[in-house]
């Protein structure tokens, strides 16, 4: 019985000694998070305080003025582009991803191997040939055109998604579908979207992220223009004689709470999306 008791308390110890490292490291990932909250509330002479107070001795909500003012078109232009993108994206991905893992098209492993090589072109060269390509359209500082950029950074990693949680449905399934007369188009609609549940919020979720958090996109095609993403909106605070932090903070607390949220009702849908394919029956 004292092996036994011994044994216990060394457990307990040692599970003690992870949830205190555990905590350690996430409040040092977290601290940027909670300085940008404190940094939101704090007044502008405050900001070169040395050295710097940890909670806003004088809280402010001079920041929080200048978002509801200046930052909510901003905000609904990149709501927009966000659930824009988001269609595009799965509207584009999903009967791809079924092709490629039901159908087999002829190429369909060259069609893979070209949609990973996608995903390593830098986003500014992008840009680039979607400036020439949008300054001859007449494309240029509009959303549509800002949603079809951003679902170019999406659209290769849904398809992988698609690809990967497809390839586990049950070809008995759609079997059964063929044989009660239902064809290709009406298989992937009435069985197969429906079954991909998971995988649909999981690539939903991560186009409207890229699409919201986008700058590069943005301050390429849109700069200049009266449709603003929020991104370009935290950028106008910069300049060189002029570094309006609480604001920028502010703008920046309001801009994460829908991706949060979001993430946060999403992360179950998302972890069942992301492993689906992973481990085979």
């Amino acid at each position: 019985m004292t092996g036994v008791a011994a044994t216990r308390r060394h457990r307990r110890s040692r599970t003690w000694w992870k949830t205190a490292i555990g905590l350690l490291l996430t409040a040092i990932m977290l601290f940027p998070v909670y300085w940008m909250l404190n940094v939101s509330f704090t007044r502008d002479q405050d900001m070169r305080k040395s050295p710097p107070d940890l909670f806003p001795a004088h809280a402010t909500l001079e920041g929080y003025r200048a978002v509801v003012d200046q930052q909510l078109p901003h905000l609904g232009t990149s709501l927009v582009i966000g659930l824009g993108t988001v269609v595009l994206t799965v509207a584009l991905a999903a009967p791809a991803g079924y092709a490629l893992a039901k159908l087999r098209p002829r190429g369909g492993g060259l069609l893979g191997f070209v949609l990973l090589a996608a995903q390593m072109i830098p986003g500014i060269i992008m840009a680039m040939g979607f400036y020439a390509i949008y300054l001859s359209l007449g494309l240029l500082q509009s959303v549509p055109g800002l949603i079809v950029a951003d679902s170019t950074l999406a659209v290769p990693f849904a398809v992988l998604i698609f690809t990967a949680f497809m390839s586990g449905i049950p070809g008995e399934l759609l079997q059964a579908a063929r044989t009660d007369g239902a064809g290709p188009v009406r298989t992937f609609w009435s069985i197969v979207l429906p079954i991909s549940r998971n995988a649909v919020v999981t690539v939903s979720l991560f186009a409207f992220l890229w699409s919201w958090s986008d700058f590069v996109f943005a301050s390429t095609l849109a700069s200049g223009g009266a449709h603003q993403p929020i991104t370009l909106g935290i950028y106008q605070y910069i300049g060189n004689n002029n570094q309006e932090w609480n604001a920028i903070m502010a703008t920046a607390v309001v801009a994460s709470l829908p991706a949060a949220v979001i993430l946060v009702l999403a992360q179950r849908y998302v972890a069942a999306g992301v492993t689906a394919g992973a481990v085979k029956d």
